[in-house]
């Protein structure tokens, strides 16, 4: 199942009128111009009513008469607006979001904006009996995709199984200065000092090892819009391989040059698959290179 694109176009919807008993995925698939996994997308996000009601199940029952109502929209959380974060995907095990810069992937001491309190509170008003669990974080300042479990077992199939399940992770980054090679891999052992700077060394240093693999999409004299794709996922691994290349991510305060074109720190989580770790299926997400980054190019 893949979704892609812009997740919050207008809302309308396009209305039908049974003729003869189905099941909802088979009456969808005659008379709406829609493949079945966009179809199964759009029931996860709530956005087809049978006779006025919300119905997720792509089973459900329909009799002569009854009037379906498909969402054109890709999401239809009714009444969720946040500036911080968008609901890609839902359903009853998992939620994927889009958070923007300037928000915590949860709590860091007292009353900090978080993208699970965000989650905890729409669930609440949703009348939905579930809280958001974390799986994988971003930093405040990298925009993108994540995945939040809507129970503790679902969390913990993640947490202990995250290599495996999760088969693609990419970023994309504005960097300074051109670019020398279109592509290659960097890989060396990653630690924290005493001051939480995280640092790099090509021989074992008692951290991580860590594997990034990048591709230059476009270049100027001035910068380079990167591709990154993890094989390991360790704290700050981008924005530190990065500054290893020369290449630092911009408006990075911590590992940068001080080049800060866009006012914010340009890496976004664009790329996002994983095997839905209750249904196996697989599940794979794209949004938008940010249009700022592109701009600049």
């Amino acid at each position: 199942m893949r979704f892609q694109g812009d997740y919050n176009r207008p809302n309308d919807y396009l209305h039908l009128v049974v003729k003869k008993q189905s099941i909802l995925l088979d009456f969808l698939l005659e008379n709406v111009t829609s493949t079945r996994s966009k179809i199964k997308a759009t029931l996860a996000g709530r956005g087809i009513k049978v006779n006025g009601k919300t119905i997720t199940q792509y089973d459900f029952p329909l009799n002569v008469g009854d009037k379906v109502a498909v969402s054109k929209s890709k999401r239809n959380q009714q009444g969720f607006k946040n500036r911080f974060v968008k609901i890609v995907y839902e359903d009853r095990w998992l939620i994927v979001v889009e958070k923007n810069i300037g928000i915590l992937s949860m709590a860091a001491g007292h009353s900090s904006l978080n993208v699970k309190a965000v989650l905890d509170d729409y669930f609440l008003k949703s009348k939905q009996k579930c809280r958001a669990h974390v799986v994988h974080r971003l930093d405040r300042d990298t925009s993108g995709l994540m995945v939040y479990a809507k129970d503790i077992d679902t969390e913990q199939a993640f947490e202990h199984d995250w290599h495996n399940i999760v088969y693609d992770r990419r970023y994309v980054a504005v960097v300074s200065g051109e670019m020398e090679n279109d592509e290659g891999t960097i890989a060396n052992w990653l630690k924290d000092n005493k001051a939480y700077i995280t640092y790099s060394s090509p021989v074992d240093n008692g951290g991580k090892y860590a594997v990034t693999h990048y591709h230059v999409l476009k270049r100027s004299t001035e910068h380079s819009l990167v591709e990154y794709r993890l094989e390991t996922g360790r704290k700050n691994q981008i924005r530190v391989h990065s500054a290893d290349m020369g290449h630092p991510v911009c408006g990075d305060v911590k590992y940068g040059d001080g080049n800060d074109p866009l006012h914010r720190l340009c890496l976004h989580a664009y790329v996002l698959c994983f095997t839905h770790p209750v249904t196996g299926e697989r599940m794979e997400f794209e949004t938008m290179i940010p249009a700022a980054f592109r701009h600049l190019f």
